[in-house]
C-alpha cells in the first residue's frame, strides 16, 4: 500500500506578487490554466495509490479542502501545522497518523509545488522506489540534471554498478556556478527533487535514532490531536518545541540505507519566475505573456497582467508582474532574490506580503475595490449553500447591495431575503449574518463606514467553520 504525502506548507515568496503567504504558489494556476500546482501534484499520481495525506499550514486549511473538492479527490487526513518546522517533522506527523490503525504503508512524499511533464517516467520511478522501500531502504528521487543549476541541491551517487538505483555518496546544497558545471560534466550528480519513498515505520525508526528530539516532539504533538471538521489539529505547545530540519539533514545524510532513484523527466520546482518562464510555452521572441499584454521589440521576458493593459517596449530578460495592488519589475536571472523584497515588506508590516486585494474565505471571497478615510467598499461572493458567521462589529456599520443572486439575511431579530438591486443597512453593533441558500453564487457590494475598518473588528457568535 502506497500513500502519497503531500507537503503543502511553503510560502512561495520568490513568486511574489502573484504568490502571497496566505495564498501561496502551490494553490495558484501557474503552469496549467485550469488547475493549481497542488491539484496537478495529486492528479498525476498513479490510479492504484491510496488517497493522499496532506500537510499544510493552518491558514491554508480551507483552500486545501476546496481544491481537493474541485478535483473530487478523497484524502486520508489534512494535518494542520500551527507553525512550519520543515519537512522532517511534517513527514513524521503523517507517518504517525497512518500507523495508528496498525498498518505500515509505504509513503510517497511529494512537494505540492513541483511540475512534472512525463507521468509515465514518474510512475516507473515510483515502482522502483517501492521495491527499495520493501527492502527497508529510504529512496530519494534524483533528477538527471540538464544544466549547471545553482538553485538546486545535488546528490552525488556511486554509479559504477546499477542503473535502476544508486548508493548515495554525498549531498551538496546549492553550489557555485563553477562547481555546478563540474557536477554536470561528471555524470555522477543528480538534482535533489525532494521526492522520497520509504515505509512509515522505517522513517520513524531512523528519525528516532538520528533526531530523537524531533521524534519526541512529534509523538507528543500527535498524542494530543483534536479533530476540527475534516482537519487534524496537533498540539501546538508540543510542536513549537520541535526542531526545524529538512528530511535530508535529519535522516538522508545520516542513514546507511539511503538510495537514489534516477528520474529522467522534465521536472521543475517552479521556484522562481525564471523557472516558470522555462516551463511555459513561449512566443517567437522567447517571451511568456499572460493577460492583457502588448509587446514591442521585447525578448526573453515574462510579463503577467492580472487586471489591466500592460505595454512593454524594447527590453530583454525582464520579469514584469502586475497585480491589482502591486507591480514587480526584475531582471529574470536574479528573480530568485525577490524573496528579499518580501522580507522588506514583512519587516514593514505591509499587507501586500500576505494577501491579494481579493481574499479567499471558506465561504467564498471578498475583493476590496475601494477605500478612503472612514469608508471601504468590498465586492463579496458567497458560494452556493454557504454562509458567513453570525457576527457583529463594534466600530463600523455596513450597507449591502445585492448584485447577483438571492441573499438570506439575519439582522438582529429580523430574517429576510433580498433579490438583485435590493439593499439593506446593518447598524454598528447589530448581530447579523449573510447566507446563500441558492444553488448559484451570491454577489453583493458592501460599503463599510466607521472609525475603524480592519478585519479584526469581527466578533463571531456562530461559525460553521469553527474560526475563533
Amino acid at each position: 500500500m502506497i500513500v502519497p504525502i503531500i507537503l503543502s506548507g511553503g510560502s512561495g515568496s520568490r513568486l511574489w506578487p502573484i504568490s502571497r503567504s496566505l495564498f501561496p504558489k502551490q494553490f495558484i494556476n501557474l503552469v496549467n490554466d485550469e488547475t493549481s500546482l497542488f491539484q496537478d501534484t495529486i492528479r498525476r499520481l498513479p490510479k492504484n495509490l491510496e488517497s493522499p495525506v496532506v500537510i499544510c499550514n493552518e491558514e491554508h486549511r480551507f483552500i486545501v479542502a476546496e481544491q481537493l473538492r474541485q478535483i473530487k479527490s478523497n484524502n486520508k487526513g489534512i494535518i494542520l501545522e500551527p507553525i512550519g518546522k520543515n519537512t522532517a517533522p511534517a513527514i513524521a506527523l503523517a507517518a504517525l497518523h497512518l500507523l495508528k490503525d496498525g498498518s505500515d504503508p509505504t509513503l510517497l512524499v511529494l512537494s505540492a509545488d513541483h511540475s512534472i511533464s512525463d507521468n509515465k517516467k514518474f510512475h516507473n520511478s515510483i515502482k522502483t522506489g517501492q521495491k527499495l522501500a520493501e527492502k527497508n531502504k529510504l529512496a530519494s528521487f534524483g533528477i538527471i540534471p540538464t544544466k549547471a543549476e545553482t538553485g538546486y541541491g545535488y546528490i552525488q551517487v556511486d554509479n559504477s554498478t546499477s542503473k535502476e538505483y544508486y548508493n548515495i555518496v554525498s549531498f551538496t546544497e546549492k553550489p557555485s556556478k563553477e562547481i555546478a558545471e563540474n557536477y554536470l560534466k561528471s555524470g555522477s550528480y543528480y538534482w535533489n527533487s525532494g521526492i522520497f519513498m520509504f515505509k512509515a515505520s522505517v522513517f520513524l525508526e531512523e528519525l528516532k535514532q538520528h533526531e530523537p528530539q524531533i521524534y519526541s516532539s512529534c509523538v507528543k504533538s500527535f498524542n494530543k490531536i483534536n479533530r476540527d471538521l475534516d482537519f487534524i489539529r496537533i498540539n501546538k505547545e508540543e510542536f513549537f518545541k520541535c526542531p526545524s530540519k529538512s528530511v535530508d539533514y535529519a535522516i538522508m545524510e545520516k542513514t546507511d540505507d539511503a538510495m537514489v532513484v534516477p528520474f529522467n523527466s522534465n521536472w521543475n520546482d517552479v521556484g522562481s519566475w525564471e523557472s516558470l518562464w522555462e516551463e511555459k510555452t513561449k512566443d517567437e521572441n522567447n517571451n511568456v505573456s499572460k493577460g492583457d499584454v502588448i509587446l514591442n521589440k521585447v525578448n526573453n521576458s515574462y510579463i503577467h497582467s492580472t487586471s489591466r493593459l500592460v505595454t512593454v517596449n524594447e527590453i530583454s530578460d525582464l520579469v514584469i508582474i502586475d497585480t491589482e495592488d502591486a507591480l514587480l519589475v526584475s531582471s529574470k536571472k536574479n528573480s530568485q532574490n525577490i524573496k528579499k523584497i518580501v522580507e522588506k515588506l514583512q519587516n514593514e508590516n505591509r499587507k501586500e506580503s500576505e494577501n491579494h486585494r481579493k481574499v479567499y474565505r471558506p465561504w467564498g471571497y471578498f475583493d476590496s475595490i475601494d477605500f478612503g478615510e472612514g469608508f471601504q467598499v468590498k465586492r463579496i461572493s458567497v458560494n452556493p449553500g454557504a454562509k458567513l458567521s453570525l457576527q457583529k462589529h463594534s466600530k463600523r456599520a455596513e450597507h449591502w447591495v445585492i448584485v447577483k443572486g438571492v441573499a438570506s439575511i439575519t439582522c438582529g431579530e429580523k430574517k429576510f431575503k433580498l433579490n438583485e438591486s435590493q439593499s439593506t443597512f446593518i447598524p454598528k453593533g447589530e448581530v447579523h449574518r449573510l447566507e446563500n441558500c441558492e444553488n448559484t453564487a451570491l454577489e453583493i457590494i458592501e460599503i463599510q463606514t466607521g472609525s475603524y475598518l480592519g478585519e479584526d473588528d469581527i466578533i463571531r457568535l456562530e461559525d460553521d467553520y469553527k474560526r475563533n
